[in-house]
């Protein structure tokens, strides 16, 4: 059988890039991955209904700058920046030392490309208890007609409320 390999750790540095983008000595290393942990997720969960796949964080020794990528950039900075002001004071909340916090929103041009985007999308009509035969084959054409090369999708579990569990691929 082969070896499994994580795929992220395979494709960084060659086709994917870091997420966060740092250097630290031992004694603080530790601490500044963890902070960077808990932010990246704090966001992602408070930004979810915008469609937020991707956040980067940039450190040097006096900013953080952090770049949200977003299908709906709007959700996110709110009527005159009111919400992007609130973020920026929640993370300089959750940021140890005196630093100064930028953020920047990076709107994602096409959702139905970017693969986690397509995921929550299914998952999210899966709660909504349309057929999962259905979800797919929507996903995957609104996926190929925007020019994608191919998608492959997989769900899992109670499919249709079926009492033995089971896999589909399409």
């Amino acid at each position: 059988m082969g070896q499994k390999i994580n795929p992220t750790g395979l494709r960084i540095g060659v086709i994917k890039d870091w997420e966060s983008r740092w250097y630290a000595d031992k004694a603080t290393f530790g601490d500044t991955l963890v902070e960077d942990y808990n932010l990246r997720e704090y966001l992602l969960k408070t930004l979810a209904p915008a469609g937020v796949p991707k956040v980067e964080i940039e450190r040097d020794a006096k900013r953080v700058r952090i770049n949200i990528h977003c299908a709906k950039p709007g959700m996110v900075i709110g009527r005159g920046g009111s919400e992007i002001e609130k973020l920026k004071t929640i993370c300089k909340k959750k940021l140890s030392g005196d630093q100064e916090v930028f953020i920047n929103i990076v709107e994602i041009k096409q959702p139905d490309l970017d693969a986690q985007l397509v995921a929550e999308n299914i998952a999210a009509q899966l709660e909504k208890r349309v057929s999962f035969r259905r979800a797919l084959k929507q996903s995957i054409g609104r996926t190929m007609k925007l020019g994608a090369k191919g998608i492959k999708t997989q769900v899992s579990g109670r499919l249709g409320g079926a009492e033995i569990a089971r896999s589909e691929w399409a």
